[in-house]
């Protein structure tokens, strides 16, 4: 009898907060592997588990500290316990961070997760408050030069050139860049709510699509060109597979897709966002044999 007390704190809103984040954790991880495959180099899987590690950790303390918007957005999360999603985040960001340290990286883990507690919580100077969280655009900027950056700074560690560098940076800062602002398209009316100016509550669905595979056209261009130069390695499986996926996605998502009855279509955001880079690296591995 003395357990039960303790099993109500894992409710179904705990469960769900503390699941709400591994597949974004799982891609990142993910995510690390594909630069390493644009880079040329070794596979390093307790890198790519940290990476994941840090990633969950962010994300979930993100979940876990109540924000106005998130009472409208992340309706499913309210009631849950926010100390145990706490203590994960911190016991999964030690694990990420010791991986990490090991192998002589030392800033990648920590700078995402301080942005990612500054762009939550923001930082008070007396009467003034500085918050990533709202902008036109500021936050979906922040989130890609935070995991684009933590992307090169871990590639950094065993690559010598500075344009390789610098491709998978840009490279991951505009696609991230993209992706946040999909989840925006999706949060629109929970984040207008809260006061937050994001590019799709100021120009629209239509116009932030548009936008948004303008960019990406621009920056596959980009990226093509640094492969045909050899500046990273012949990845054309995956840099076509993520621009056909990303591009016809854009073109036909709308958020009436988060509660159609149609499991595909409910489903459509969270499986490319989320497992583009898997189902990317499984084609590659069908077609390279």
């Amino acid at each position: 009898m003395k357990s039960f007390p303790i099993m109500m704190l894992i409710n179904k809103p705990t469960i769900q907060l503390l699941n709400s984040s591994t597949a974004v954790a799982i891609g990142g991880g993910l995510r690390l592997h594909i630069a390493f495959l644009l880079a040329g180099l070794a596979v390093r899987i307790p890198e790519y588990c940290a990476c994941a590690l840090i990633i969950y950790a962010t994300y979930t303390l993100d979940r876990a500290l109540d924000c106005k918007e998130d009472a409208i957005n992340k309706s499913e999360l309210r009631g849950a316990n926010v100390k145990i999603g706490i203590f994960a985040c911190i016991i999964t960001f030690l694990m990420g961070a010791y991986l990490f340290i090991l192998d002589g990286i030392y800033i990648a883990p920590f700078f995402p997760f301080v942005v990612g507690y500054i762009y939550t919580r923001g930082i008070r100077f007396g009467r003034y408050a500085f918050k990533l969280k709202g902008g036109a655009g500021l936050k979906n900027i922040i989130i890609g030069i935070t995991w684009g950056g933590s992307v090169a700074l871990v590639v950094s560690r065993w690559c010598d050139s500075l344009v390789t560098i610098t491709v998978i940076f840009l490279f991951f800062v505009l696609k991230l860049f993209a992706t946040s602002c999909v989840n925006d398209i999706k949060d629109v009316r929970g984040d207008s709510a809260a006061g937050i100016r994001t590019l799709p509550a100021m120009l629209g669905e239509e116009v932030t699509k548009k936008i948004l595979i303008i960019i990406l056209l621009i920056l596959y261009c980009m990226t093509v060109c640094a492969m045909y130069l050899g500046e990273i390695q012949n990845e054309w499986i995956i840099l076509t597979f993520s621009l056909v996926l990303s591009t016809g996605f854009l073109a036909i998502y709308s958020p009436s897709f988060e509660k159609s009855p149609t499991l595909i279509l409910r489903k459509m955001r969270e499986i490319v966002l989320s497992w583009e880079y898997a189902l990317a690296l499984a084609l590659r591995a069908c077609v390279m044999g």
